[in-house]
């Protein structure tokens, strides 16, 4: 068995009470390591006519994850400008300085394509998707400690080019490209950064000819599961990955490569 070095270490996972993040939660926890879960505060509303998939699990949802893996629960809407200090601020004092940060916490609405495109929506994707991240990543390193810290953001292959997804798809990109600009900046800190992109993942959205589609566009033959993810989420914060830092780990199937 190989030991990922991960057993008692604190790790902070943005949005990790449902779908990818829960997965990812339970994949840390399976480590041993002491998990802190945030999601997003019940009182945030969508904006108005918009499918809006950046919202809080339900309550019971979250507690309930919380009792399975004895993980500390933080809820916070990062797209408030203090957001991710105070967040870093209430896990600190509770589990004590994060040593992994899972940035998996997104924002997707519909719609979402180049006709629709505005100024409002746009900044809603880039608040969660690239500016949370960054700010969280840039707040982590400012208190560094040894071990030094790392982080995995969670990309989407979508970041390379998907229609209908202008907000979504672009703000990740944007993800990737700080992953990369981090790596750089942080490793002489000994701080890596590296990053996930998922492939089409069942968490519930895919059924029927949607489902089917994506099969078939998937060279394994199959669309993923959260478990794919999380697996390679642990990989890059294990001590097995110790020398790789600024890179895009696609995890789909062979979609979009």
């Amino acid at each position: 068995m190989i030991d990922t070095g991960l057993a008692g270490r604190v790790v902070l996972v943005t949005g990790g009470a449902a779908g990818i993040g829960a997965a990812i939660s339970r994949a840390f926890a399976a480590q041993g390591a002491r998990l802190a879960v945030h999601h997003l505060g019940a009182e945030s509303r969508p904006p108005e006519g918009s499918l809006w998939e950046h919202r809080s699990p339900a309550e019971g949802q979250v507690a309930a994850l919380a009792g399975e893996l004895d993980a500390a629960t933080f809820p916070a809407d990062l797209t408030a400008a203090e957001a991710p200090r105070l967040l870093l601020d209430a896990v600190t004092e509770r589990l004590g300085p994060v040593d992994v940060l899972v940035n998996n916490a997104a924002h997707c609405e519909q719609p979402d394509g180049i006709e629709t495109l505005g100024l409002d929506g746009l900044a809603r994707h880039y608040a969660v998707n690239t500016f949370a991240p960054a700010l969280l990543t840039a707040e982590l390193a400012r208190r560094a400690h040894h071990p030094p810290p790392c982080v995995v953001n969670i990309s989407t292959d979508a970041a390379r080019a998907f229609p209908g997804q202008t907000g979504y798809g672009t703000s990740k990109a944007a993800l990737e490209g700080f992953t990369r600009s981090a790596a750089l900046d942080l490793g002489p800190s000994g701080i890596r950064v590296n990053a996930v992109a998922p492939g089409p993942v069942q968490t519930g959205w895919l059924e029927g000819e949607t489902l089917e589609h994506a099969r078939s566009i998937v060279p394994l033959g199959r669309v993923g599961e959260p478990e794919d993810i999380a697996d390679a989420v642990v990989f890059l914060a294990s001590r097995q990955a110790r020398w790789i830092t600024g890179q895009v780990l696609q995890v789909a199937g062979g979609h979009a490569l």
